[in-house]
């Protein structure tokens, strides 16, 4: 089946929305958030109809949804520590200092986008949301074992790109 098809995608809309809404809700406890989501993932389904397999489409849905949400709370996170420094009024670091500051920050989006999402899943969920690997292994339905070995290669690959992590 061809997922370009209308009728084919209205069917997995009508499939898999309902379930998918409920995944994200249970992560975001807002359910007009859990929609934003669901809509967003949709639309990438769409964008991307040609490149997915039919068969695995559900994984797909969930992989892509569970990624909107992980990167939405690395952003609510990154709004949140600007609203502090806001909050603070000026801060007494030279132009240099902030600049230099703001380029690292910078360099390290960019070595988390550039990570697998496997490796950049667990990696958020234990340095932005403070997860145990424990937490993160029930949460992802994998192996502590699994969720150490993808932190590993995270912080491996995220050593590389921009020195100790």
């Amino acid at each position: 089946m061809k997922i370009c098809d209308p009728k084919v995608f209205e069917h997995l809309f009508k499939t898999y929305a309902k379930d998918l809404r409920r995944f994200i809700y249970f992560k975001t406890k807002d359910m007009d958030t859990a929609e934003d989501i669901v809509q967003e993932t949709f639309i990438k389904l769409w964008d991307h109809c040609d490149g997915v397999d039919y068969t695995k489409v559900k994984s797909y849905l969930y992989k892509v949804a569970t990624n909107i949400f992980l990167n939405k709370i690395k952003h609510e996170k990154v709004v949140r520590e600007h609203q502090k420094l806001g909050s603070k009024g000026s801060t007494n670091e030279s132009p240099e200092y902030l600049m230099i500051e703001q380029e690292f920050m910078k360099k390290i989006e960019n070595a988390i986008a550039s990570l697998p999402e496997t490796q950049r899943e667990v990696f958020l969920l234990n340095r932005m949301e403070k997860k145990k690997y424990r937490e993160i292994a029930e949460l992802l339905g994998v192996s502590v074992k699994a969720v150490e070995k993808r932190m590993h290669l995270a912080l491996k690959i995220m050593n590389e790109k921009i020195g100790r992590v």
